[in-house]
């Protein structure tokens, strides 16, 4: 397990190391401007499966997914509606997590974070990343690495030091936007202008 610090060690460092891992099936501990969280490689079900053991996460639960531009996602069979679109444009980067449509009968749901660290990744990474709170599933969200590392069941390939996240700090807020007019499936910290929803 690699360790770095955002306050002490080079970004291009840290993200070259991040790099190496998430082509080799790795699981990175990183912090959002919301909640630490687990990230690796979008649909690597080797990593994939390592962050439900760490997170003892229902299979059920899917993962949702990180990425600079929520228009990566097209070839990945993403349908952005012009609800969708809107969304994205109006509070991306932010603390959002859109639930789109994909191919016939799924969904996906992608956040833009907005947190330099993790943004320059995405920016660095030739594939989106899915992610997740880095909690024991059910249990409320992390604000510290010891936290995260106290609560997960296994090692983690890297941890990334942030530095504590504020106590009052929230998840990101979730929508359903698959029809003409969004859902809130969870209210987090950003609030959704009333326009969008039904």
């Amino acid at each position: 397990m690699q360790k770095f610090s955002l306050a002490s060690d080079r970004q291009s460092e840290i993200i070259d190391a991040c790099i190496r891992a998430l082509e080799n099936h790795g699981v990175i501990l990183l912090p959002t401007e919301t909640v630490y969280g687990l990230v690796c490689r979008f649909e690597d079900s080797i990593a994939e499966e390592k962050i439900y053991q760490l997170k003892h996460r229902p299979a059920e639960k899917r993962l949702s997914v990180f990425v600079d531009k929520p228009e990566k996602l097209e070839s990945y069979g993403v349908e952005f509606s012009p609800l969708v679109k809107e969304l994205a444009e109006t509070y991306c980067p932010g603390a959002i997590t859109i639930i789109a449509a994909r191919n016939e009968n799924s969904s996906l749901g992608f956040r833009v974070p907005a947190h330099d660290f993790v943004f320059e990744l995405l920016k660095k990474v030739p594939f989106p990343l899915s992610s997740t709170s880095a909690n024991r599933s059910g249990m409320p969200n992390v604000l510290s690495v010891n936290e995260a590392l106290s609560e997960l069941d296994g090692e983690v390939d890297i941890v990334i030091d942030g530095g504590a996240i504020p106590p009052d700090s929230q998840a990101s807020t979730v929508v359903d936007a698959r029809n003409k007019k969004a859902v809130i499936l969870r209210q987090g910290a950003l609030i959704i202008n009333a326009k969008f929803l039904s």
